[in-house]
């Protein structure tokens, strides 16, 4: 079942009133999309985005009868200003970006999210990428997937595993997720297996954004937030890991256009991480855009 992460804080933050238009990044099964719709009856409308072809059939089924209030585009958001222009959605007086992959990711695609099923290493949100994790593992060089796993998983065991990779697919492909956190658990100490996370979270986190580009998409597409809100409209962005965290921190710090509204990150409340063991990790900033946006 899909809980929405941080949704009273988020509506708190975007201060959704009725008949106000907001923009969902991420629209994913619509858990925020819905409470957001409720608070801008009548008229209010969404535009939700996911780069995910059956997440947007996903949000039909969510959504029912209060479709002509949204519009679904499967796209990547780092094209954030050309969809808003195609289908001519202003006035914009709120954006949302709910980062990384949803609980439908992990446990029902079949698409390798999860080191705890065995599964395609595919990792694609959108299935016509022609990147996949299998290729990334196969092809790749061990200086290349020795890169993005310190970078992208900042794993301290990254060439340890890099190297093991190379040798492992001399004998066979890697083509299911279990293969590959075989290898994980053959590279790294014991202590290191019996952590608060599993040795291949990391392995896992690097290989889903460099199929995916996540944090390029990220960085491209948060200039454009500014340039299609209104004055006073707000953007919030709930992220799940530092890197993440970390492009959206000096966005909000650099960007002059934007006023700070969470002077630190907020955090899940200790009975929603009891409800959704998932949210322990997000993080929520909010910013509003100028009323003088030459500033």
């Amino acid at each position: 079942m899909h809980i929405p992460i941080l949704q009273k804080e988020v509506i708190q933050y975007l201060d959704p009133k009725p008949n106000e238009n907001f923009i969902d990044c991420t629209i994913g099964e619509a858990g925020h999309a819905l409470a957001i719709l409720e608070k801008t009856e009548p008229k209010g409308k969404i535009l939700g985005i996911d780069a995910d072809p059956e997440q947007i059939e996903n949000c039909k089924l969510k959504i029912g009868n209060l479709k002509k209030r949204v519009t679904l585009v499967c796209d990547n958001y780092a094209n954030l200003r050309e969809i808003v222009k195609k289908y001519k959605f202003r006035p914009i007086h709120g954006i949302l970006f709910d980062l990384g992959m949803s609980s439908w990711h992990l446990e029902e695609s079949k698409r390798g999210f999860s080191f705890q099923r065995n599964e395609p290493l595919d990792m694609r949100y959108n299935p016509q990428n022609p990147l996949t994790a299998e290729k990334v593992v196969n092809l790749w060089s061990k200086s290349e997937i020795d890169k993005i796993l310190r970078e992208y998983g900042e794993e301290r065991f990254a060439e340890k595993i890099a190297q093991e990779i190379i040798n492992q697919r001399k004998l066979k492909p890697i083509k299911r997720t279990f293969q590959l956190v075989e290898i994980i658990k053959k590279t790294t100490p014991s202590w290191y297996q019996h952590g608060r996370i599993s040795p291949a979270t990391r392995t896992f986190q690097a290989l889903r954004i460099a199929v995916n580009d996540e944090l390029e998409n990220l960085k491209e597409v948060l200039p454009q937030t500014l340039e299609v809100l209104k004055p006073e409209g707000k953007l919030a962005i709930i992220s799940f890991h530092s890197l993440e965290d970390r492009i959206a921190k000096n966005f909000f710090r650099d960007e002059k256009k934007l006023k700070i509204l969470t002077k630190k990150p907020l955090g899940p409340t200790l009975s929603e991480i009891k409800i959704n063991p998932r949210s322990r990790s997000a993080k929520l900033r909010a910013g509003s855009k100028h009323l003088i946006s030459n500033i």
